[in-house]
């Protein structure tokens, strides 16, 4: 059985979160700091290798409204290189208020999120990786 891997698209960071065997809980993996692309795509294919990926679920990052934000073009930018580099499944998810689910979470837990910014980018990408397993398994 493979796992499903969730990608926080930052600018300067990339925050992963994967899910257990049978696809009912997810957890914050690790976050890879933005460089370049072949560097992006070489960590990706690590991960994806290492844990079994068989799906990749991807935050896109709308507006309140559903609007398409700043954020979304670089999100779909990073979509189409995964789509040439990496041929597994992919899955676009909405992940509004991730980020700010995060934070509150982390801080509940007396973890200041200020100076663990990537401890947030994993965070939400486990976040909105869980609503996808929690959907799936209803």
């Amino acid at each position: 059985m493979g796992r499903l891997l969730g990608i926080d698209h930052g600018q300067k960071r990339i925050g992963l979160a994967i899910s257990d065997p049978n696809k009912i809980i997810s957890k914050p993996l690790k976050t890879l700091l933005y460089s370049d692309q072949k560097q992006i795509i070489k960590d990706l294919f690590e991960v994806i290798s290492m844990h079994e990926i068989e799906k990749i679920i991807i935050g896109n990052p709308v507006g309140m409204t559903g609007e398409n934000t700043d954020q979304t073009k670089s999100v779909m930018d990073f979509v189409d290189l995964i789509k040439r580099k990496i041929k597994i499944p992919y899955e676009m998810v909405d992940e509004r208020l991730s980020s700010v689910s995060a934070k509150r979470a982390l801080i509940a837990m007396g973890i200041k999120t200020g100076h663990n910014k990537s401890m947030v980018d994993e965070t939400a990408a486990a976040i909105f990786l869980q609503h996808y397993l929690d959907k799936i398994n209803y």
